[in-house]
């Protein structure tokens, strides 16, 4: 976390599969980093972002409606979490709007109704921290939970 990275692995990239000189050290090739969308550090050059990924998840069963195995990325500051498309590389941003102040640490998938298309499925995340009241609200702030779903596009019902 802190890095503005998403990290995958591929085997298959690897010369060295078993044996004595598998060492655990031995595919540096199959490691790809993915910078995540978002401002920079001033000053640094290095790709990434100053975003913090505190918290990742894969959606395996394509509960937000983006396909199997979709690795999920909490964008903690941010107000976002992050989707990442691996056959692309693209991200797909899905941002709670100010004043909610999102700092998700949590999410997981539910599907209600497979036959109900996007409106059966989604995302779930909450949040509130030790010090909810420095969110917008004051001390009356609660923690809460975001429910996020993909339409297939802008005027689906």
């Amino acid at each position: 976390s802190g890095s503005g990275h998403l990290a995958s692995f591929d085997r298959s990239k690897c010369e060295v599969l078993n044996g004595p000189t598998a060492t655990g050290q031995h595919c540096p090739e199959g490691w790809m980093l993915h910078a995540s969308p978002g401002p920079q550090f001033q000053g640094v050059t290095a790709s990434g972002s100053a975003d913090f990924h505190y918290y990742n998840w894969v959606d395996q069963f394509n509960t937000l409606g983006l396909g199997n195995d979709v690795p999920i990325v909490a964008g903690t500051g941010s107000d976002s979490m992050l989707a990442f498309l691996p056959e692309t590389g693209e991200w797909i941003v899905m941002r709670v709007p100010f004043p909610l102040g999102f700092y998700t640490r949590l999410v997981d998938g539910r599907i209600d109704d497979p036959d109900a298309g996007w409106k059966g499925r989604g995302l779930w995340a909450t949040y509130g921290t030790a010090a909810n009241w420095h969110n917008e609200g004051g001390r009356e702030q609660v923690p809460k939970a975001v429910h996020f779903q993909i339409r297939p596009d802008p005027l689906a019902r």
